[in-house]
């Protein structure tokens, strides 16, 4: 603690470290350092071409803003709305790349880091502090910085698993106490509850669960209440989750790796879900290197992964990261879980999405993918797409029979007109054949 408290200083104090030219990680999601965050900005006079790096945050990101162009660039591994605006606009970079392989580029040296920001509890006895509910690429990122300033908040969950910092690799310290930015949950609509009842037809007992947030997400965990013996290995889950620990729907006990545990290597959410979380020994917190690893991943039989997509075409293509050639999101461990499911034993990989967007203006199930758009998941990998419509089973069958099975699950609106554009690209016959069985 005397080793600790000797490098305690004030925000700006600690952002001095920070040069021109240099690159600098931030810790993502609910544990972003929002103090730290706040004194690097206000050294913007001061600097010139500073990379800003990260996942998704959720709290302040005047970095991109248009008047510390020059002085800020920001990089982002995956795109959330704090920044899509200058992405968008060309202010800020996107580096497409799958959740599980990032830690990777800051060990090789591919793209060296010259300070982290973190944010931590206060430490232990033995000098031990926790990243929280936020180790995903931050722990790794801490350890192979120059430099590291980490703010301290005694707010901060302390998480079990892989999830702790020493004081010794610690450059400087500022103290913080303040609650956490909250995920807000998303409003369960009528169209999530339909999806959600067909995601769930495909959920055994004793599965083992991997999904996002969002309405799909949540309304399917909804719809999971008489299973039984379900367990969970994701890179990342919501309050959700919690429910169905409270209502001892999931328990872990069937896992074929980390039975007992839930495997995570970030969560968003409540601060119910931080207070959870908080000491709580039934979840174990991994860098994604380790969660989004499929052959991980694999090890847990019956393993259903669900991810969502902004639009699918007719052979079974899933673009999830823009819309066309506009950059939105990012690519996340999707291909990590659906390839992992996919060896499993009794796997269901699926991808979930609504049949139409903008008040049902547009298909998103589509004949072909919009000039520009990214191919996040290949046909390859997709087994099952799922709408309000139903379920249909993609692997291992031909584009004829991918195009009838997709068809009967898109929009009754739209039927017609995929049907015709499938007949003249030659992926139809004359008539329609059912959708494949589940």
């Amino acid at each position: 603690m005397k080793d600790f408290r000797s490098r305690i200083a004030t925000a700006d104090e600690a952002l001095r470290v920070v040069e021109s030219g240099q690159r600098v990680y931030i810790h993502q999601g609910c544990a972003e350092p929002e103090e730290l965050v706040r004194a690097l900005t206000r050294r913007w006079r001061e600097l010139r071409d500073v990379e800003v790096i990260h996942l998704a945050t959720f709290g302040n990101a005047d970095y991109t803003l248009p008047e510390y162009e020059g002085h800020f660039r920001h990089t982002a591994f995956f795109i959330a709305g704090n920044v899509r605006r200058a992405v968008q606009e060309g202010r800020a970079d996107y580096i497409p790349v799958f959740l599980g392989e990032i830690e990777e580029l800051f060990r090789s040296g591919a793209i060296p880091l010259d300070v982290a920001l973190l944010q931590c509890t206060p430490p232990d006895t033995y000098g031990y502090m926790s990243l929280g509910p936020s180790v995903d690429c931050s722990l790794i990122a801490a350890r192979c910085a120059r430099h590291l300033i980490v703010e301290v908040n005694d707010r901060m969950p302390r998480t079990m698993g892989d999830t702790f910092l020493h004081v010794s690799r610690v450059d400087a310290f500022i103290e913080t106490s303040h609650p956490l930015p909250e995920y807000p949950r998303p409003q369960i609509t009528e169209l999530h509850r339909a999806i959600a009842r067909n995601v769930a037809g495909l959920v055994p007992d004793g599965a083992t669960l991997q999904m996002g947030i969002g309405g799909i997400p949540d309304a399917t965990l909804a719809c999971l209440r008489d299973r039984q013996d379900l367990g969970v290995h994701t890179e990342m889950f919501s309050d959700g989750v919690v429910e169905l620990i409270e209502a001892g729907v999931i328990n872990n006990e069937k896992k074929g790796i980390h039975p007992n545990k839930v495997i995570s290597g970030f969560a968003l959410g409540s601060q119910k879900l931080f207070d959870f979380i908080h000491n709580n020994p039934i979840f174990e917190f991994h860098p994604t290197g380790y969660t989004n690893d499929p052959f991980v991943i694999a090890q847990n039989n019956n393993m259903v992964a669900i991810n969502s997509a902004i639009e699918v075409d007719l052979t079974g293509q899933v673009c999830s990261d823009s819309l066309g050639a506009t950059m939105y999101s990012g690519i996340g461990g999707q291909v990590d879980f659906l390839r992992g499911a996919a060896r499993s034993k009794g796997g269901v990989p699926v991808i979930a999405l609504p049949s139409t967007a903008k008040d049902g203006a547009v298909s998103r199930i589509v004949p072909m993918l919009r000039p520009g758009a990214g191919v996040v998941t290949s046909r390859g990998d997709v087994h099952y797409v799922v709408t309000e419509y139903g379920a249909a089973y993609l692997h291992g069958r031909s584009l004829r029979q991918r195009a009838e099975a997709l068809i009967a699950i898109a929009h009754p609106d739209f039927r017609d007109r995929l049907t015709e554009y499938a007949r003249k690209a030659r992926l139809l016959g004359s008539s329609l054949a059912p959708a494949a069985p589940r």
